[in-house]
């Protein structure tokens, strides 16, 4: 908003196309006093004073329907042809906003996806497994970064090999992994139950038991679970249709 009629006006109001005719002032005094007004207003009543065309300055009542430039969202106009007209004014703004808006799209993080987070940097879990690991010994599942950042501190200062997470030694052999692995079942640990209607998929060609394990994760919220099972039921993998 500092930026009307200084810089480029593209946001003019009623009042400062009144105060331009009336007292016949400069754009930088219309602004500033329009700038002075909108600092003892609260949030709604800014909005409505922005609520009008960038060309004319026609407030968009219930009789006339402004509409946003679709490239930059920043002005409204109440007609193609105050669009056109008000283009030459507002074209290097507009672009600069575009662009913007345009990296904003492609090098936004994601606040989350149906993974969760890393709960280590909280960041986003990349959608590919192959880019994170689950932890056998507390089911976290964790990503890769971090992961690798675990274990560069361990080589530099001679540590043993530890959770990156819980901090728990790493499993020594198959049982010490299938203990830890019951050990958080037992405590209906969605992770760990979901791993284990992996392996009596994958592993054990035991379809049964692998329906019931994805049945019991997907009822405590997991969402791969959910999805586990739609494959089952679409491919009538163990009979179930």
């Amino acid at each position: 908003f500092l930026s009307i009629g200084i810089i480029h006006p593209v946001l003019p109001s009623p009042f400062l196309v009144v105060l331009k005719r009336r007292y016949s002032l400069s754009s930088s005094v219309c602004s500033a006093v329009l700038i002075f007004v909108m600092s003892g207003a609260d949030e709604p009543e800014r909005n409505n004073m922005m609520m009008c065309c960038a060309a004319c300055g026609i407030a968009g009542v219930d009789d006339v329907k402004l509409k946003d430039c679709t490239a930059c969202y920043l002005v409204k106009y109440c007609s193609v042809k105050c669009q056109r007209d008000h283009r030459p004014k507002h074209k290097r703004a507009c672009k600069k906003r575009a662009a913007e808006l345009r990296d904003e799209l492609l090098f936004k993080q994601n606040e989350s996806s149906h993974l969760g987070d890393c709960p280590i940097c909280c960041l986003p879990l990349p959608l590919g497994r192959e880019n994170s690991t689950i932890m056998e010994c507390c089911s976290k599942t964790i990503c890769d970064g971090c992961y690798g950042a675990n274990m560069i501190r361990e080589q530099e200062q001679k540590l043993k090999h530890t959770c990156p997470f819980c901090r728990n030694p790493a499993p020594e052999s198959s049982e010490d992994v299938e203990k830890n692995l019951i050990k958080r079942m037992e405590v209906n640990d969605a992770a760990a139950i979901f791993q284990m209607g992996w392996r009596m998929f994958h592993h054990e060609k035991d379809y049964k038991s692998s329906f019931e394990y994805y049945s019991k994760a997907a009822a405590l919220g997991d969402i791969e679970s959910h999805f586990q099972l739609s494959i089952l039921y679409r491919d009538g993998v163990g009979g179930w249709r």
